[in-house]
């Protein structure tokens, strides 16, 4: 089995083409598109999540108001934020 090491390491070293590298990154994108859908399945209004904010690294407690396609809105103590699903952990 290929592990992630060997991987990295192939493309680092410049083994792959240009249009291998392109299959390569769309296999990712469909990956995370995948795993963000699955993650935006595991929540429900009324949950209680907690998040890190990308801008001050603080970590928010709140409760799930509405869950969207890619983005749960959650309300916190401070206001509503707007969190991609694969920012979310229940708690």
């Amino acid at each position: 089995m290929i592990n992630i090491v060997d991987i990295r390491s192939a493309i680092v070293a410049g083994t792959f083409s240009n249009a291998e590298l392109d299959t390569i990154t769309q296999a990712v994108m469909f990956a995370r598109a995948q795993l963000a859908k699955q993650k935006v399945r595991s929540f429900r209004k009324g949950d209680t999540v907690k998040f890190t904010s990308n801008r001050n690294n603080q970590v928010y407690q709140g409760t799930v108001e509405k869950v969207s396609i890619k983005n749960i809105l959650v309300r916190t103590h401070v206001g509503v934020y707007r969190v991609p699903a694969n920012m979310l952990e229940g708690v």
